[in-house]
């Protein structure tokens, strides 16, 4: 609302300026005093081409605006300085009547010149100025940067509605278009997991418990595949990645990136099993090994026991012998006890 009503003020204090102009001018060019109606709507429409670009870049990066104004304000006054050193010249060659052509282009050129190089070298311009860096400040705690595997895996929907997130969870637009690019695919099982992974992000979107961004990011470097993309931008922001990705934890790991694996989450929240405790469970199906049944926990954890492969179809009191715990899952080793059917 408050950049609406800038917008507006800015629509009358240019009319009323123009107006003065066309009004007060002490030799106005015929046009204007035949036709000062039109010549006045003509100048307001010029005068609003500003407001027309602001309402076509709807999304504007605080980084790329930064550094044009600073590269604008580097090369004005580099022009300004070139143009003093210029004008002696001009007035030695006796060629003052170019001074408006010369000083034009001078300042067009390092106006460009400078624009250009900034926005090219923004994210290392530090190194030339220590207090100037151009890029988003983020501030309380370090963002959580969503991969394709948090979004399709859907666990970080209920994590979130227990309210034990309060970082701001981003999700780069590479992520999105790589989420949307599997939800059109032409397989069934793949279509399925992309549309859930898209109804997970609107669920997150909706929810107000945490604060959701789709981050627009530059085109990484050619050959550059996703991982690596999310890596430096996380390194960029400071932030930390959120995954069930198994090789990307590891690959972040190893440059120095702190990685959330949704596994190693749910794996310190599930009940704690050892040696020699007892559970129940159902076979469902023969294990690998001959004589195995396999079964499952309510959390999804495997259980392998061993001498069931008969007993498919039954629920049994199992003796824990052996648990074997990764990034990768859980799995359960127990022995038979009394059936349960």
């Amino acid at each position: 609302m408050l950049l609406w009503v800038v917008r507006i003020l800015y629509v009358f204090v240019s009319a009323g300026a123009i107006a003065t102009l066309v009004k007060q001018s002490a030799a106005p060019p015929s046009f204007i005093e035949e036709h000062p109606l039109l010549a006045f709507f003509g100048l307001l429409a010029i005068s609003q081409l500003a407001t027309l670009i602001d309402l076509l870049t709807p999304r504007k990066r605080i980084e790329i605006i930064s550094a044009v104004y600073f590269g604008l304000l580097i090369g004005t006054l580099l022009s300004y300085l070139m143009i003093l050193a210029l004008d002696p010249v001009l007035a030695a060659l006796n060629v003052t009547e170019y001074s408006g052509v010369v000083r034009t282009i001078v300042t067009l050129m390092l106006v460009y010149l400078s624009t250009s190089l900034i926005l090219q070298t923004k994210d290392d311009f530090r190194f030339v100025i220590p207090y100037v860096e151009f890029s988003r400040e983020l501030r309380g705690r370090k963002p959580l940067i969503l991969d394709s595997s948090a979004l399709i895996d859907g666990r970080i929907a209920d994590v979130v509605e227990t309210g034990v997130i309060d970082a701001k969870l981003i999700v780069p637009d590479f992520i999105l278009r790589e989420v949307q690019e599997i939800a059109d695919s032409n397989d069934r099982t793949r279509r399925n997991r992309g549309r859930r992974g898209l109804d997970i992000l609107r669920r997150l979107q909706e929810s107000p418990k945490v604060e959701v961004e789709v981050l627009e990011t530059e085109r990484g470097p050619r050959g550059q595949n996703v991982d690596q993309r999310l890596i430096a931008l996380a390194k960029k922001l400071g932030g930390q990645l959120l995954t069930s990705d198994f090789n990307l934890n590891k690959v972040a790991k190893v440059q120095g990136v702190e990685v959330i694996n949704l596994n190693d989450l749910a794996a310190a929240l599930r009940p704690r099993f050892l040696p020699g405790e007892t559970l129940k469970i159902r076979v469902i199906k023969e294990g690998e090994s001959p004589g195995q049944g396999v079964g499952y926990l309510d959390d999804g954890t495997m259980v392998v026991c061993e001498n069931a492969a008969h007993r498919i179809g039954e629920e049994i009191e199992c003796v824990v012998t052996t648990v074997l715990q990764s990034s990768a899952g859980r799995m359960i080793f127990v022995k038979p006890g009394t059936s349960l059917r």
